[in-house]
């Protein structure tokens, strides 16, 4: 059975209709400071009117995949003019990142099954 940590990785979405910003991305060779980094704009991310959660992840080939939860399109729009999330965003591109999609969604039906829910 999965450990409270894990389940855990699930943000608490709401009902829909919400966004979602999936971005996918390759790593580069090495750290380069990204680790904290990455820390760092989770941190400020939740601290963001209307950032619902995040989830990610990423396997030992480098590629990773981090899904961002948010309220409107206003809200995303804001998140991406935050300061620090345009100086993070500019290393990406200079340092920690061979490749990256990003992909903006409207999500209209969301579902899921927890084991423990049957408990």
């Amino acid at each position: 059975m999965p450990d409270s940590d894990q389940l855990k990785r699930f943000a608490a979405t709401p009902e829909p209709p919400y966004y979602v910003v999936a971005f996918s991305s390759i790593r580069t060779e090495g750290d380069n400071g990204y680790g904290a980094m990455a820390d760092r704009m989770e941190e400020l991310a939740l601290e963001q009117p209307g950032c619902l959660g995040l989830e990610y992840a990423r396997d030992s080939d480098g590629f990773g995949i981090t899904n961002s939860f948010w309220r409107d399109e206003d809200s995303i729009r804001a998140w991406k003019a935050v300061v620090a999330h345009l100086a993070a965003q500019r290393l990406g591109r200079e340092r920690w990142y061979e490749r990256y999609q990003l992909r903006i969604a409207k999500v209209e039906r969301a579902y899921g099954f927890s084991r423990t829910d049957e408990i």
